[in-house]
């Protein structure tokens, strides 16, 4: 069996990093995966046992997404989408493929659409089509007009077998954020949340005890960044956690140095590391964005948070992830609108004092997605406890 995953990340990580999950559990259920991707892979992330295909590049602009850039960092045109169509084809149509898997489209990425559409269509006029899977996240940003919603739910209807929603409906479900999900009810299971691959075991004593900031790739996280180097001066003085600023890939190098000037015993600043999980699971508090890796890495740590959701641009998606979280007592969040390093303060003193968790998050999505979509084709595979236990949870929705 072979599969195909189409991804396209533009801004954060976090597409890039569900999808290399998924495919890698695919491979471990015996399923080849090609992985087409149209920017660069994050350097943390491990992609040995797949085939990569690199599109033509494509990134935002800015948070607007209202200008694409190319690898050049010029504008795409109408000569680029040809190429970006023409590659996409010609990956997909190189070899017979079982499973088509696209990463969000339809439920975003709408800008795509001529590619998408070709690649689906591609897929329907095969002798034997494959299998086609929407993998999506938890939350959908939501959009100002409500047509552009209807138009996800009906070509979803139109094109795809599949919908894979990784999340956990005992802490959000997919009508939460996607109004017309009764139309698609039928397609959708939900998988739990994905983690990556990157192991939560302690290889040092790095981030015992510590107040760990993250801000994922850093490519909207500045204002986090800059709000956490003065805040330990706002602590109360007898909480003495070190605390550990981490600096994502994305942020530039001369940003990165200026940072670094802020450095003292008591405050390590450094760049992102691939042990991330780790430094949680050893950590006292986390405080970062309410992006969907960071917090699926907050809840594997089983450790406080402090979430600044990202909220511009009418971004709506993290925001929702972080109220949440709120509601089971498994966060304090601060709005990015009054942020501080004395707001940050507080909310890390109010988190320290949460309950011990007693919400139990279904965090293994990447294998229960391959195990559901193996029996999907057909194939013998084992099904694990906790396949049963959100599945469970899926006919209590009556999906």
């Amino acid at each position: 069996m072979k599969a195909f995953i189409h991804v396209q990340h533009l801004l954060g990580s976090g597409h890039i990093v569900r999808a290399v999950a998924l495919a890698k559990a695919l491979v471990r259920q015996g399923i080849a995966v090609t992985l087409a991707t149209g920017n660069r892979i994050p350097d943390t992330l491990n992609c040995d046992g797949l085939s990569v295909v690199r599109l033509p590049a494509v990134r935002a602009a800015s948070a607007k997404f209202d200008v694409l850039l190319d690898e050049h960092n010029t504008p795409i045109d109408e000569a680029w989408w040809e190429k970006r169509i023409t590659a996409t084809l010609s990956a997909f149509s190189s070899e017979h493929f079982d499973l088509l898997i696209t990463e969000t489209y339809p439920f975003g990425r709408r800008m795509f659409a001529a590619e998408m559409t070709r690649l689906l269509e591609c897929a329907g006029s095969k002798l034997t089509p494959p299998w086609v899977v929407c993998s999506v996240r938890d939350i959908l940003v939501r959009k100002d007009e409500l047509w552009k919603e209807e138009w996800m739910a009906s070509q979803a209807s139109a094109f795809y077998d599949r919908i894979l929603v990784h999340s956990d409906p005992q802490l959000i479900t997919f009508d939460e954020s996607f109004p017309f999900s009764n139309k698609v009810n039928s397609h959708i299971r939900y998988t739990g949340y994905i983690s990556d691959d990157r192991t939560t075991s302690a290889t040092s004593t790095d981030g015992v005890d510590e107040i760990i900031v993250s801000c994922g790739g850093g490519a909207v996280g500045s204002a986090l960044l800059r709000a956490a180097l003065s805040a330990p001066n706002h602590m109360s003085p007898n909480i003495s956690h070190r605390w550990r600023v981490l600096v994502g890939q994305d942020v530039p190098d001369a940003e990165f140095r200026q940072l670094s000037k802020h450095s003292s015993s008591q405050l390590i600043i450094e760049r992102a590391r691939k042990d991330f999980p780790a430094l949680l699971k050893n950590a006292k508090l986390s405080i970062s964005q309410a992006g969907y890796n960071t917090v699926v890495d907050i809840l594997r740590a089983g450790i406080p948070s402090v979430l600044v959701p990202f909220a511009q641009e009418a971004e709506t998606e993290q925001t929702q992830r972080a109220l949440s979280l709120m509601k089971h007592h498994r966060a304090v969040a601060v709005p990015e609108k009054v942020l501080s390093a004395n707001t940050l303060a507080q909310a890390a003193r109010k988190a320290l004092s949460l309950p011990a968790p007693d919400l139990h998050v279904a965090l293994n999505g990447a294998e229960i997605s391959a195990q559901v979509l193996a029996a999907d084709l057909g194939m013998e595979t084992p099904m694990d406890h906790a396949l049963g236990i959100i599945w469970e949870r899926n006919v209590s929705r009556d999906l």
